[in-house]
């Protein structure tokens, strides 16, 4: 079966172009299993950081209180073992205050007990030695209406009406 040139040459475009489909359509289902493989990926490490931050802000917080003496949480990837578990159950059963406690109070001193001590205690009530009565009664306290001499300079409107009319 001779066939002319220009025949063979359609078919071989068209099988040409029939072929560049199927690489196409198998190249985009590629990709399309790599986007989610890629996002499953992708979420894995984002929840793994997201759980290497919070095992590490929890040691953190542990160091801070005093719970725990060691750093290994500094290291980054190796994760905390045994040893690190049994040291804070140690640290917690331990009574006294924490490490944040004993610096405050070695830098400002202990300040002792703060609130109710200007309550009145049975003693302090009956303690009236420092009471006076002058200054209790505003009696004979400077800047009040009442001068020096205790009595009022100026007499009051109806007496000075009374001066005015006489003269």
């Amino acid at each position: 079966m001779a066939k002319s040139d220009q025949h063979m040459q359609k078919i071989r475009k068209k099988l040409i172009s029939k072929q560049m489909i199927l690489e196409k359509s198998e190249k985009a289902k590629k990709l399309r299993e790599q986007r989610k493989f890629g996002k499953k990926v992708q979420i894995e490490v984002i929840q793994k950081r997201q759980k290497d931050k919070k095992a590490m802000m929890n040691a953190v917080k542990k160091y801070q209180k005093g719970m725990t003496d060691k750093l290994d949480f500094l290291e980054g990837d190796q994760k905390m073992g045994k040893d690190s578990t049994q040291g804070s159950k140690k640290a917690m059963n331990k009574k006294g205050p924490n490490a944040k406690r004993k610096y405050k109070d070695q830098k400002f001193g202990f300040g002792g007990k703060k609130s109710g001590k200007k309550w009145n205690t049975k003693e302090s009530h009956n303690d009236v030695s420092s009471f006076r009565a002058k200054v209790a009664h505003a009696k004979g306290v400077k800047g009040g209406k009442k001068g020096k001499g205790g009595k009022n300079k100026r007499p009051g409107k109806s007496v000075r009406r009374k001066m005015k009319a006489r003269s």
